[in-house]
């Protein structure tokens, strides 16, 4: 045995604290071993400091010391003092000079000789340590390891943890004797754990090596190991205690220290499963080899990235959209395989030695990042890279990626051949059948054929619960199943109240409904999260958590009102929803980004529609000068537009008389002005409260601007109060269904005005009939010319009219012949799986005892207010019947 150094308070050689059990192992029925262990488990902690160090006999002979290693304490006070024949020949201790009895047992074995004659110390240790230099002290601290030893391995471990409690941790306890002082110390308990982790360390590798049958035989010490590893873990708890309102840099040493032994049995765990089950050598997979299998999940990640939605949160400037992802890629990504790879090296802790690859995986890592690291090589690859890296908190996660390599592996060959693998898994793991769904279900998701769907769909049911991961609503989005995402977040409660837990679901909350025609419902839902993160930044509270939306920031309700309008208003362009979408009560604020995001389309792609309704827009609400201003905008925009030499005459003629009914509308509206506003109108002279033009308009900079947003559902007194009634077309029944006060409303102008909604109906409906929206060839129905109208809404829209998603070619489209509830009439896929019960189109829809007072509420209108509504009908029937 390599000579042990001891040298200014801790121990240097990585020997120290080696086993202390024998070539021959005890016979723990033996009288010997119980009467040792009963010895060590009752004896006072302060005491066995002092049965740890080495004591020579104080008797005097010729003149000089006796010299001679004890091994003995007088019963009579209890000193380890004199060797067996000095003490037949002396009356007194030479410590505390009390008398020595003559009669029965003059002396008792020390604790260490004890078990040494017991066998639970190794008998060529002990002799080595009797020709041990006195002058060093490195065996005081060996013989206290080896009591640690022999508690450790004899489920005696609260021995170490009250030694930690008792002694370490008093402060009446000190010495001035070096080596005593520093065996009252804390660090002597941890230098034995880091050291006996060491060696365990050592065995495990040679352990790993083996062949699988001689693995097999060696499950018996794993399993020793497994829990001789937890009694260390308990030590370092208790340590952790004692340093845990303190400063002090031993505090990270000791949770370093402590973090690896946790993953090392973890990986222990998983290895013994691995073991028993030969690393599924006897079982195929269904996959050829590994390169096919590789090959098949970069297939799976390309589809992932070409459905992926733009990232309307972060908005960088490299990137408008965000690099689609799989669930395995963000589960690896956040057990931080890769950035915990050097951390187990320090402090002499090597955990990679017990990889098998360890170059391979940093090279493979290092090279593609987390996308390399999946599919894994090989069974013992997955236990190897899952519980030997990352944070040991994470181990259901990382248990979860295990169940998701399996499934992966065997998923479509028959259920008798793997089913059972499965089942043993979550039985050794004590997994329930929540969480093996759930990672079933990832995996169904991230497989891009049309089988893997359908079986996610039929799962999505049993596992929707408040804890459901937020990405499936969004994948299910994706895959241009909108309805069953809609389904999802219903299912799992986040539907009856309004949460609020990051920005990004609040996005995809309001696309499936928008993707829904559920338009007023996500304009309400949008309206709820933004007054709930206004009320909870009032109240000085954080109102979002995940660090991924906003970078470790926290936004502002009207940056989340930004990014949320904008989003439906985009929505709404993509879907040609606009002509609906207009008619909502937005407020003041609101209506700020509608005007920005409407307009920046129609200025990239002047031959839409859009730039006529953001018109639309303002004569709906009686606000001309708005109007007015926008029409000569657009005007300019669209003789720039015609200049170019490659647009058709049929988009020309168009836009020309799309130009002139403005106008004329223009012209007529006017003349409902007094005097002077139609003198203000013609000079260009715009009042206040004008929006600026373009896209320019200023928007709320702090929590105390824009007070008209307060009211939940009420807009300001500027804003439109009209829900023009529903057009004659099936979602009607949906419209009044879903809010039954929008069927009668008034809108109240910025003049005092009152204007009903029927006549905002019809003046609507020829608006419609007069731009034929089906007929008309915009970017809308040409994908390939949607890329770059949105490029200029801000750095806060949407733009997702890029040509990525061709919904009108998949057959879970949704058109405008919808279902009373907002859903498509066909859903090839879907509409077994989830029956919903339909709204029949022709039944009556009865009117709620809450929208009557809103009618009940008698407006006496003056004359001249009639006049000019009766004068304003006549101008929109010049409307002509087509173009």
């Amino acid at each position: 045995m390599e000579r042990q150094r001891y040298s200014n308070g801790s121990i240097s050689s990585p020997e120290a604290g080696s086993s202390a059990a024998g070539s021959l192992r005890p016979i723990f029925s033996s009288r010997a071993v119980r009467e040792a262990l009963k010895h060590l488990s009752s004896i006072d902690l302060i005491e066995l400091c002092n049965e740890a160090k080495t004591e020579r006999c104080r008797a005097a002979r010729d003149l000089r010391s006796c010299g001679r290693n004890v091994q003995n304490v007088l019963n009579s006070c209890g000193h380890a003092s004199l060797c067996d024949e000095c003490s037949q020949r002396c009356d007194l201790c030479p410590i505390c000079r009390i008398p020595i009895l003559k009669n029965g047992n003059i002396l008792r074995r020390r604790l260490y000789t004890e078990c040494v004659e017991a066998g639970l110390i190794s008998r060529s240790e002990h002799m080595f340590r009797e020709i041990e230099d006195g002058e060093n002290h490195s065996d005081e601290v060996q013989r206290l390891y080896s009591f640690f030893d022999i508690a450790l391995e004899n489920g005696l471990v609260s021995v170490v943890c009250h030694y930690i409690t008792d002694v370490c941790m008093d402060e009446s306890a000190v010495s001035s004797d070096p080596v005593t002082a520093f065996l009252l110390d804390e660090a002597v308990v941890k230098d034995w754990c880091k050291f006996t982790f060491q060696n365990i360390l050592g065995e495990l590798q040679a352990i790993y090596k083996l062949d699988v049958k001689v693995m097999k035989s060696k499950l018996s010490v794993l399993r020793k190991h497994l829990v001789q590893l937890g009694g260390i873990s308990n030590v370092l708890e208790v340590l952790d205690s004692s340093f845990r309102h303190t400063l002090s840099p031993k505090l990270h040493d000791l949770h370093q220290l402590h973090e690896c032994l946790l993953k090392t049995r973890q990986h222990i765990e998983a290895m013994m499963w691995c073991i028993r089950h030969d690393f599924l050598e006897n079982v195929r997979s269904r996959y050829n080899n590994f390169m096919s299998w590789s090959s098949l999940v970069r297939e799976r990640r390309s589809e992932a990235v070409k459905r992926s939605w733009p990232d309307a949160v972060n908005h960088s400037a490299e990137s408008n959209r965000q690099d689609g992802s799989l669930f395995i890629e963000d589960a690896l990504r956040n057990i931080d395989i890769v950035g915990g790879q050097t951390l187990e090296m320090e402090d002499g802790l090597d955990l990679l030695s017990l990889h098998r690859d360890r170059c391979s995986l940093i090279l493979t890592s290092t090279m593609t990042g987390v996308s390399g690291c999946y599919p894994f090589e090989s069974l013992r690859a997955a236990a190897d890279i899952l519980f030997l890296y990352g944070s040991s908190d994470l181990v259901i996660a990382k248990r979860a990626i295990f169940l998701y390599y399996l499934y992966d592996r065997h998923w479509t060959l028959p259920d008798e051949e793997w089913r059972d693998i499965i089942g043993d898994f979550a039985a050794t793991f004590q997994i329930n059948r929540h969480s093996l769904l759930e990672s079933l279900t990832f995996y169904l998701l991230d497989d891009h054929t049309v089988e893997a769907l359908e079986e996610a769909c039929r799962l999505l049911p049993e596992i929707s619960s408040p804890s459901i991961h937020p990405k499936i609503a969004q994948v299910l989005l994706e895959r241009q199943m909108p309805d069953i995402a809609l389904m999802v977040m219903r299912w799992s409660g986040h539907d009856s109240r309004v949460q609020l837990l990051s920005l990004s679901e609040a996005v995809t909350a309001v696309r499936v409904r928008v993707e829904c025609g559920l338009l007023t419902e996500a304009f309400t839902h949008q309206r709820m999260l933004c007054a709930e993160v206004r009320e909870k930044k009032n109240r000085h509270m954080q109102c979002v958590g995940p660090p991924d939306d906003v970078k470790g920031t926290c936004k502002t309700w009207w940056e989340w009102m930004e990014v949320l309008v904008a989003e439906i208003c985009c929505l709404c362009i993509r879907r040609k929803f606009v002509d609906r979408m207009i008619e909502l009560p937005w407020n003041s604020d609101e209506e700020k980004y509608i005007h920005r995001c409407l307009f920046d389309y129609a200025s990239d792609d002047p031959s839409a529609i859009v730039g006529s309704l953001l018109v639309v827009f303002y004569f709906q609400r009686h606000r001309y000068f708005e109007a007015h201003r926008v029409h000569q905008e657009l005007q300019i925009i669209e003789k720039n537009f015609q200049s170019r030499s490659d647009v058709s005459e049929e988009v020309l003629s168009k836009m020309e008389a799309a130009s002139k009914w403005r106008a004329s509308i223009i012209n007529k509206c006017q003349e409902l002005l007094p005097q002077v506003q139609q003198q203000q109108m013609k000079s260009g002279k715009y009042p206040d409260t004008v929006l600026p033009s373009g896209s320019q308009a200023e928007m709320p900079k702090s929590q105390e601007e824009s007070s008209n947003s307060v009211s939940l559902f009420v807009p300001s007194m500027n804003s439109s109060l009209v829900l023009h009634k529903a057009r004659m077309h099936p979602l009607s029944e949906e419209v009044a269904v879903e809010t039954p006060k929008e069927s009668n409303l008034i809108s109240v102008s910025q003049d005092g005005t009152f204007m009903n909604a029927v006549r905002g109906s019809k003046f609507h409906n020829q608006i419609e009939e007069y731009f034929k929206f089906s007929k008309i060839s915009t970017p809308e129905t040409n994908y390939a010319r949607v890329a770059a109208p949105l490029s200029r809404v801000g750095k806060r829209s949407s733009t997702f009219l890029q040509d990525t998603h061709p919904q009108e070619s998949s057959p879970n489209h949704l058109s405008r012949d919808m279902e009373g509830n907002g859903f498509p009439n066909k859903l090839n896929r879907t509409s077994t799986l989830f029956p919903r019960k339909t709204i029949n189109p022709g039944s009556p829809v009865t009117m709620t005892r809450s929208s009557r007072p809103m009618l009940n509420n008698s407006i006496i209108l003056n004359k001249n207010v009639l006049g000019s509504l009766k004068y304003q009908e006549q101008a929109l029937g010049q409307i002509p019947q087509k173009i």
